[in-house]
């Protein structure tokens, strides 16, 4: 289960509350794990049980103020731990894939506008990840660029070109739609 290491990760890059980390991983993190905000709530609340963050304290009355969370040495030491135990990959479960397979044996009939939808949305994902990456790492600035961040975004790049690729080239295998009858005027 990797939630919980993603909001430890968060929470060392930056003490955040509940509602900032929600806006993060809507921001980032989301983009390659993705979690709703009661997802987020939820964990805070078992790494905090556990011993692994803590709610900063508050200075004034706590009473509808944020709580703003920190990691732990306990967090850390198991952040650490996850970071360097062996996982195998997981198999790729995308069910545009099972359509194509389906559509393989009871026609294409809708296929083509599915497919250049997720064409069109790969296509922004991608122009949002190269924005990204050059606001966040210009050429010629790498001395100060974290090579890690900057590793999982070449990644989501990839993977989008990757999509764009392929969609476009599947787009232009598909037969023709079959041509429409003419009515029956009788």
């Amino acid at each position: 289960m990797s939630l919980p290491h993603a909001i430890l990760t968060a929470l060392l890059e930056k003490p955040s509350s509940g509602l900032e980390l929600t806006r993060r991983f809507d921001k980032s993190i989301g983009f390659f794990w993705s979690a709703t905000h009661q997802q987020i709530y939820r964990e805070l609340g078992r790494l905090e049980t556990t011993g692994l963050i803590r709610a900063l304290p508050q200075a004034g009355p706590v009473r509808g103020q944020k709580k703003e969370y920190e990691v732990l040495p306990a967090g850390r030491a198991e952040l650490a731990r996850w970071t360097a135990a062996a996982e195998e990959p997981r198999p790729i479960r995308d069910p545009l894939l099972l359509r194509l397979r389906a559509a393989a044996v009871v026609g294409t009939a809708g296929l083509d506008a599915e497919l250049r939808r997720h064409l069109a949305l790969h296509r922004a994902q991608l122009a949002h990840y190269e924005a990204i990456e050059r606001r966040d790492f210009p050429p010629g600035e790498e001395a100060g660029a974290e090579p890690l961040q900057h590793a999982v975004l070449r990644a989501g790049i990839g993977l989008e070109s990757f999509w764009v690729r392929w969609l476009a080239e599947t787009v232009d295998t598909l037969p023709p739609a079959p041509a429409e009858e003419p009515a029956d005027p009788s």
